[in-house]
């Protein structure tokens, strides 16, 4: 066995290298399983939605699907009177597989079907696993399957994207509820009206929520169904395909949310016992069921599960045209607990029965499949207990992830928020908890997401001003408190940015801060969409304070793409003091200084930095971002010499820092 890379970067997995090379090994072992020892690219292993589900052929149409405990299916639909007939029963094929050859007169576009199953001891609807477009009709709220062969296809325009890392900036969004309307928005209206605000923004990737379709809209699309079909309830597969095109052509990768993880446990729309068994595509007895989620648990160790999951990581890149994805729930898939009620406080805990080693299994084949099919794609695992390797290469131990989510960041802003004075906050703790992660592994950096704003919760900016946020955001209106939320909000993003060492991510809304929370329509809310949209007119009003967040998010943005490399360039702490409440770090040229002290201001507060002039870029305090402008931004800052620190290239920089405030400097060459 080769001497990984993760082990030799981190002395304190030597203990557990037994279990690590184990891991790598079965990666291995499974690979060679799955391409017959290399005859066949892992790519084509991963090939199962070009054989199964229905496709066009000379002669007319075929259709296959796995069920090996079916006796017989039918295919029932608009075209038959949703009856049973020999010319459209499936036949028996190998391993389990069903086909069925129908002349090309027998289907048409926009024909809505199903299957009819059969199993010893009972029969169903269901819809095919493999199906590409699932329709739900409005009035009976039915899905089915729809044919789906448009006379004129989509057509690509863009043939050679290739997203921008450097760094990795992130608009995470759900298209449904991109709208203002009190409505589910739709592909094109995001395409028209949310893609060039994305653009103006800054921001270099979208990372779109709830794209397999799902039976529940209030299920945030965690409850997938079918995960081939893009939900329908948003528009056709060519207009997803334009909105990928079009934000392609602005330079805007497109990852997508992907839920391998679990599924819903819907049996007529799902795959809840889509042959009639239990364990088809998921583990029979305890662990069947997920315990939180009220879902089913995929069953990682069958080779036919991951050709479906893998077929299904291939789909959306080859497609759709999709960036990458990032996978939802990873902590839930390496735990034979889920992670539920695990501490995870020492490294023990990642390496000992209590790890699903066929799920590991199948992310680090994935990641292998993906960047197989995509050199340029890009992973994300949304995980939180901190297993070391994540974002490392297969090859050397990993899982090949290209970034992991910092989700302690989040989870300290919200802790330090309800629990602490703002005279107590840290900037030692603040620094610790934005720059605290492996060496090895690149991760996304984010202050909140969609899941802090869920009902239920408060997003950052709700926290801070709370009801003041329905009566004075007016422009000219005077709250303390609304002042209070607006800077810290600044402080809290830039810090959160600006220590990044792969990426950022924003939900839609957040950067501007939109108020109140997310709350999909459901029965106890009288089905309601008043909370499940973007209020873009608040921002879009120059009379409320909203623009003031919204502009400070573009101008940081835009610093931070201002350096190349970003996220590779060195960080180093100037300066901290927890008595003062002063951070400083420089980054190349920037030198970013906050006071977060809620009453002190500073004046000739000094640093030791590299000689020369430094200009003010950004600053939190400026009138057009909220502030008092008490910053003369237009003074240059000239270093003072200090014999003592000759020798060291350093000298005095002195400044002045308002309370509650952070500035950016450039120094200039």
């Amino acid at each position: 066995m080769k001497n990984l890379g993760l082990i030799k970067n981190d002395s304190w997995l030597e203990p557990f290298r037994s279990a690590i090379e184990g891991r790598y090994a079965y990666f291995l072992q499974k690979g060679n399983e799955l391409t017959q020892n290399g005859k066949i690219s892992l790519s084509d292993f991963a090939s199962g939605y070009l054989y199964f589900g229905l496709h066009p052929t000379p002669q007319g149409w075929v259709f296959r699907e796995w069920a090996p405990h079916a006796s017989a299916i039918f295919i029932i639909g608009d075209f038959n009177g949703w009856t049973e007939r020999p010319e459209y029963q499936l036949q028996r094929i190998d391993n389990g597989g069903w086909e069925i050859h129908l002349p090309a007169n027998a289907l048409h576009h926009q024909d809505l079907y199903k299957l009819k199953v059969y199993w010893d001891g009972g029969s169903g609807e269901r819809i095919p696993a493999w199906a590409q477009r699932v329709v739900q009709d409005e009035q009976t709220h039915i899905f089915s399957t729809q044919v789906w062969r448009p006379e004129v296809a989509y057509t690509f325009k863009i043939n050679d994207f290739k997203p921008d890392t450097q760094p990795l900036l992130i608009y995470e969004c759900h298209i449904g509820m991109a709208t203002q309307e009190e409505k589910v928005g739709t592909y094109r209206e995001f395409t028209q009206h949310i893609l060039p605000r994305i653009q103006a923004d800054g921001y270099n990737a979208i990372q779109i929520m709830a794209i397999q379709e799902h039976p529940y809209y209030g299920s945030f699309g965690y409850h997938v169904s079918s995960f081939f079909a893009a939900s329908s309830r948003f528009g056709t597969p060519e207009e997803l395909k334009e909105l990928i095109d079009t934000a392609h052509a602005m330079g805007i990768a497109v990852i997508m949310d992907v839920v391998h993880s679990h599924a819903v446990k819907n049996e007529i729309e799902g795959l809840g016992r889509f042959d009639g068994s239990y364990a088809q595509y998921f583990y029979s007895g305890a662990r069947r069921e997920h315990p939180a989620w009220d879902s089913l648990c995929f069953n990682y160790g069958r080779n036919e599960v991951l050709h479906f999951l893998l077929s299904n990581c291939k789909y959306w890149l080859e497609e759709y045209r999709f960036d990458g994805f990032r996978f939802d729930g990873v902590t839930s898939m390496l735990y034979l607990s889920h992670g539920l009620g695990e501490a995870f406080g020492s490294y023990a805990d990642y390496y000992n029965v209590n790890q699903d080693g066929d799920a590991i299994c199948y992310l680090t084949l994935a990641n292998q499949l993906i960047h197989e099919v995509n050199a340029n794609a890009i992973t994300i695992a949304e995980e939180v207990s901190g297993m070391p390797g994540l974002a490392v290469q297969a090859s050397e131990g990993g899982y090949g992830f290209d970034y992991r989510m910092a989700m302690n960041i989040p989870d300290y802003w919200i802790k330090i928020i309800k629990e602490k004075q703002d005279q107590d906050w840290h900037p030692s703790g603040i620094w610790w908890e934005t720059t605290n992660r492996r060496a090895d592994e690149k991760t996304i950096s984010y202050a909140e997401s969609h899941d802090q704003a869920l009902v239920g919760d408060k997003t950052i900016i709700f926290r801070l001003i709370d009801a003041d946020m329905y009566w004075h955001m007016a422009v000219n209106d005077q709250s303390m408190l609304v002042d209070r939320g607006i800077a810290l909000h600044k402080m809290i993003r830039l810090v959160t940015a600006s220590t990044i060492n792969g990426g950022y991510l924003n939900f839609m809304g957040n950067e501007f801060g939109h108020p109140e929370w997310i709350d999909f329509p459901r029965q106890d809310n009288g089905w309601s969409y008043k909370y499940a949209r973007r209020q873009w007119n608040l921002v879009d009003n120059p009379e409320l304070k909203y623009k003031f967040l919204g502009d400070f998010d573009k101008a940081m943005i835009h610093i931070i793409r201002s350096v190349k490399n970003y996220p590779q360039t060195v960080i180093q702490k100037v300066w901290d003091n927890d008595d003062d409440q002063i951070l400083a770090f420089r980054r190349e040229d920037l030198l970013f200084v906050f006071n977060f002290n809620p009453v002190k201001s500073f004046t000739g507060y000094g640093f030791l930095v590299p000689p020369g002039k430094y200009q003010t870029v950004l600053n939190t305090d400026n009138p057009q971002f909220g502030g008092f402008g008490l910053i003369d931004e237009s003074i240059d800052h000239l270093t003072i010499f200090d014999p003592l620190y000759a020798g060291e290239k350093k000298e005095w920089l002195k400044l002045y820092l308002p309370a509650r405030s952070g500035i950016v400097l450039r120094k200039i060459k």
